[in-house]
């Protein structure tokens, strides 16, 4: 942005979007903060409950009375609630795992924060995602940050066109979190050395995520049997919820090798839990669904790719098949391939496709 600019600034409360909103009110924009109220009533303690609880939405009001900005906080309750919290239930209880913070971006912040940009009568939407967006001939194109440490492309693979072309990701261009800190500081921001929120933003139950289920969704939680892969019955469970692909911890099972097993698919329908050894979790095929096409829309061709198909992984080298059966097929296999979570591949730095994994 180079021109003054009216922006609309989404304040979580945290460093990076302080600071987002710092460098925009440095560089002469008029400069709007607005904090989304999501917390829930069955956090136990909303003040703690990650980004855009309680006590983060009071650290968003102080850092804009700091910067001298208008701040607004809109409810996102029940938005929120539809949207990311059931979708979370739901695939847990289908015995598929779900990423909360991409289903956030996709359902609720970016469509509801550009309907108040324009609301407030803004040009422009800025967050403090660690990602950047280039313009080339006719189309916005979504690429990693400058800085791998902090990369979010990932987790904002799902991004539209019509949203890219007026958002702004200032943070993009830094180095990494120290570089975000040491701004923070320079800025005097009250919030430089604040922690980055590690959790689930709705779960705050000191069983984590899998507590918050049992309390929301009992029902996913009726005993079922854990078997090997030829069916055998080794023991039982206590519900599909309890467990993840690739999971070992919480199993107790070895074979008389002593080797520990792991878990290798999730069936809802049978209530059963399927494990075996951990060669048996690597594999080159993921198959998508629900695709969103960046860079290019392969049909019979494929075109080779980086690729990964979790948030925390390395991108590897993977071919990519648009047309009906979109899939990627990795050059080395790949472990624990997780249904609903998401794989996003890569040409360059540039998010080429992105979508969730199917069975």
């Amino acid at each position: 942005m180079r021109r003054r600019e009216s922006v609309l600034v989404a304040m979580s409360g945290g460093v990076d979007s302080s600071v987002a909103a710092a460098l925009m009110v440095k560089r002469g924009h008029n400069v709007i903060g607005v904090t989304l109220q999501i917390w829930q009533e069955s956090q136990t303690d909303p003040r703690h409950a990650g980004c855009c609880s309680l006590g983060a939405v009071e650290d968003a009001r102080r850092v804009a009375r700091l910067l001298g900005i208008p701040h607004y906080v809109v409810n996102f309750k029940d938005e929120f609630r539809e949207t990311v919290i059931q979708n979370f239930i739901d695939e847990y209880s289908a015995g598929r795992t779900p990423n909360p913070c991409v289903q956030c971006n996709r359902k609720v912040k970016f469509d509801e924060l550009l309907h108040k940009m324009r609301e407030f009568g803004c040009e422009r939407l800025v967050t403090g995602h660690y990602a950047r967006i280039r313009k080339r001939e006719d189309k916005f194109h979504l690429l990693k940050a400058l800085g791998t440490e902090k990369d979010q492309s990932y987790v904002l693979y799902m991004m539209r066109q019509d949203q890219l072309a007026v958002t702004s990701f200032p943070l993009g261009e830094l180095r990494d979190k120290s570089a975000t800190r040491t701004l923070a500081r320079e800025l005097g921001l009250p919030i430089a050395d604040k922690p980055d929120s590690q959790e689930i933003c709705f779960v705050s139950e000191a069983g984590g995520y899998r507590e918050f289920l049992r309390k929301v969704k009992p029902d996913a939680f009726s005993d079922g049997e854990i078997v090997d892969e030829s069916g055998k019955v080794l023991t039982g469970h206590k519900g599909i919820a309890d467990f993840t692909v690739g999971q070992r911890k919480g199993i107790g099972l070895t074979i008389p090798s002593g080797k520990p097993l792991f878990v290798l698919k999730i069936e809802p329908s049978k209530n059963q839990v399927v494990v075996g050894l951990e060669d048996a979790l690597l594999t080159s095929e993921v198959l998508l669904e629900d695709m969103l096409w960046g860079k290019i829309q392969p049909d019979q061709t494929p075109i080779d790719v980086m690729a990964k198909i979790r948030y925390n992984m390395d991108a590897k080298p993977a071919r990519l098949f648009g047309g009906a059966s979109p899939r990627l097929e990795f050059k080395k296999p790949v472990r624990a391939v997780t249904p609903g979570q998401i794989a996003v591949a890569y040409v360059g730095k540039t998010v080429a496709a992105g979508g969730t994994i199917r069975l």
